[in-house]
């Protein structure tokens, strides 16, 4: 699975425009975190190839990033969590879980 990362607070401008066109995905991960960890790890293992032609992947580092974490949550109106997973279609938050709650089918129906 290719992430893209997202390491400033411009890139969510350009997340946002693109979600008009293509559903994105956020992955908000605690580096620091085993429960984050597997839910990464449990979530790449799933990803298929063709899903990047319907679903864009970012990956936000958020012990590095916390600043972006927090605008994140404030941007599209849910609450901080980690990990946590956001989907996004025209510019608004559709779905988002966390925890052992993130699940690649839900991920991939709501995309739809």
């Amino acid at each position: 699975m290719n992430w893209d990362k997202i390491e400033n607070l411009l890139q969510l401008e350009e997340i946002i425009e693109e979600s008009k066109s293509k559903p994105v995905l956020i992955f908000k991960h605690s580096t620091s975190c085993s429960i984050s960890s597997m839910a990464l790890n449990r979530l790449s293992r799933n990803w298929k190839s063709k899903d990047s032609e319907k679903v864009k992947a970012y990956y936000l580092d958020l012990i590095s990033y916390r600043e972006i974490s927090n605008k994140i949550a404030e941007q599209f109106g849910v609450y901080h969590q980690s990990p946590q997973v956001i989907l996004i279609k025209d510019g608004k938050a559709v779905y988002d879980n966390s925890h052992m709650g993130i699940n690649y089918g839900d991920i991939m129906a709501e995309a739809e």
